[in-house]
């Protein structure tokens, strides 16, 4: 197979829907320009995240989207020769769930419900269950959101479930508590930064993180959008103002030197992994 060019956002997004598709064919625009396949957007870009991490409760929270309506339909065409992958707010069932769509113009490929929700997210949105890969024309996905990578079972499912590339979509915030005046020394940068390195070694994947930048209510996003070889060393990244991350690899090559000695995988010893009794609290 040919090296893969795949490309990674960090771009602000906000409630106005149709300014956040004229963004998003723009941006598909310039990557289509420049040869990419795989297009990785960030969690929320229809509709904006939350103003501030209290539920949602400042103005209601994005819209509720059909996953089979008409916006993903329209995504799906722009996108159409390409791979891509973007968050959005999905009703379902009378829920609302925090959710990652990946589509071509052939229609959907791919879904994910966000499971992790830190803070007051739990306030709007439903909880998916469940971690899951897929095949697409540019190889095997998976998908997951911003909190979900705080935990390694998450892309360790993927990962087993013979994902190649791990695409996480974030609307990631800096600090609230102790921010600092530099947004690339901030503490939750490094901790955004750190997740992303780990979980490729980890798990010996391709990663491609995407993210909001700019701000949005009372929230700084820290950009920083990159791709992450399976090695664990960056290839490309936006740093925090933003931009697109872009990167060719040939996937399947990279994959197998990164495990033909040390495969994390292969190598794995579930019957010494027993859960603990408990777990302690806070």
């Amino acid at each position: 197979m040919s090296a893969l060019r795949m490309a990674a956002v960090a771009a602000p997004f906000d409630r106005d829907l149709e300014g956040d598709f004229a963004r998003i064919e723009r941006i598909v625009a310039g990557a289509r320009a420049a040869g990419v396949r795989l297009l990785a957007l960030p969690e929320a870009c229809l509709g904006g995240y939350l103003h501030s991490m209290d539920g949602g409760r400042h103005d209601g929270g994005p819209p509720a989207l059909d996953p089979g309506g008409p916006e993903i339909r329209r995504l799906a065409a722009i996108a159409g020769d390409m791979v891509v992958c973007a968050g959005y707010c999905e009703a379902a069932g009378g829920l609302r769930y925090n959710s990652a769509v990946c589509v071509s113009g052939d229609g959907v490929l791919g879904r994910h419900r966000k499971v992790h929700q830190p803070l007051g997210e739990d306030g709007l949105f439903a909880a998916g269950d469940g971690f899951a890969a897929f095949d697409t024309p540019v190889g095997r996905l998976g998908m997951m959101i911003c909190y979900d990578k705080a935990f390694p079972e998450s892309a360790r499912a993927l990962a087993l479930d013979g994902a190649q590339i791990v695409v996480c979509v974030s609307a990631w915030p800096g600090s609230r508590t102790d921010p600092a005046p530099d947004l690339a020394q901030d503490r939750w940068t490094r901790r955004f930064d750190l997740f992303d390195r780990a979980r490729a070694l980890e798990n010996q994947v391709v990663w491609l993180s995407a993210n909001q930048s700019g701000t949005f209510g009372s929230l700084r996003f820290v950009g920083s959008a990159k791709i992450v070889d399976p090695g664990g060393d960056v290839l490309a990244a936006t740093g925090v103002s933003g931009g697109v991350a872009t990167a060719e690899l040939d996937v399947p090559r990279a994959l197998e030197t990164a495990r033909r000695s040390m495969g994390h995988l292969r190598d794995r010893r579930p019957a010494a992994y027993a859960p603990p009794v408990a777990v302690a609290g806070p």
